[in-house]
């Protein structure tokens, strides 16, 4: 059974990996022998985070300067992959983000196109340069991270929702244009206690806790099993599909 999640060798690029729910994604590959790309605007945070994970499991951990939301900016990140690696088995794209807006009204073209470069337009292109790469080479795993706000979302942040509903379908499409070799999966979290939640006013964590469950907001280390599952041959026969990983959420903002 351990030969199922084994990923000895395996290249794996995650976006937004320096924190939260990349970075736990990222020590949970390397703990299975996967050398690992940390991609993310912040290239001493990503530094940082490779030095961990060298020291903590001898593989190879690249860091690398990266703008999800910017088209050129994948060109470069996979032909620095192919370039160090010659090979990329594992991509994630996790990096994104919702700022914040006062309504829908007052929602400007400039706030718009920020939220679907970053959490659609970059990842389709990210996307689709990996499984070109992936196929050529005999096969591989994308894994798109969206949000239960694409499933249930409010008017506080529907640009993202839209974008990151839009992972889903673009998971579903390519499923199919890869004919089997490439496997694109979403997983969709709830509410993480990553640094953004430290921002959460009161009556959402009261909110949260009252929906879930368990009673509680998940930790980042709960994300990991999904994601070696999608990563890894556990996953052989699953393509397409999005996996919702919220501790049984019933969506409430009261």
């Amino acid at each position: 059974m351990d030969k199922l999640f084994d990923l000895k060798d395996r290249v794996a690029v995650v976006t937004g990996g320096s924190r939260g729910l990349g970075l736990e994604m990222a020590r949970g590959f390397a703990a299975q022998g996967a050398h690992v790309v940390i991609a993310s605007r912040k290239l001493e945070a990503c530094e940082a985070v490779a030095e961990e994970l060298r020291k903590a499991h001898g593989v190879r951990a690249l860091p690398v300067a990266f703008h999800a939301g910017r088209w050129e900016d994948a060109t470069r990140l996979m032909a620095v992959v192919q370039q160090e690696f010659g090979r990329l088995d594992i991509l994630v794209n996790n990096a994104g983000a919702s700022p914040l807006y006062p309504s829908l009204g007052e929602i400007g073209e400039d706030l718009w196109n920020k939220v679907l470069n970053l959490n659609l337009k970059g990842p389709f292109r990210l996307s689709v340069l990996a499984a070109e790469q992936m196929a050529r080479a005999g096969g591989g795993s994308i894994i798109n991270v969206s949000s239960i706000a694409a499933l249930q979302p409010s008017e506080h942040e529907l640009p993202y929702a839209m974008a990151k509903s839009a992972l889903h379908t673009m998971a579903a499409g390519m499923s199919h244009m890869y004919g089997g070799k490439v496997r694109i999966n979403t997983i969709v979290p709830g509410a993480f206690l990553t640094d953004i939640a430290k921002a959460w006013p009161e009556p959402l964590r009261d909110s949260i806790n009252r929906s879930v469950p368990a009673g509680r907001a998940g930790d980042p280390k709960e994300i990991v099993g999904a994601a070696l599952y999608l990563a890894s041959d556990a996953s052989s026969y699953t393509s397409g599909a999005v996996i919702k990983v919220d501790g049984g959420l019933t969506y409430s903002r009261g």
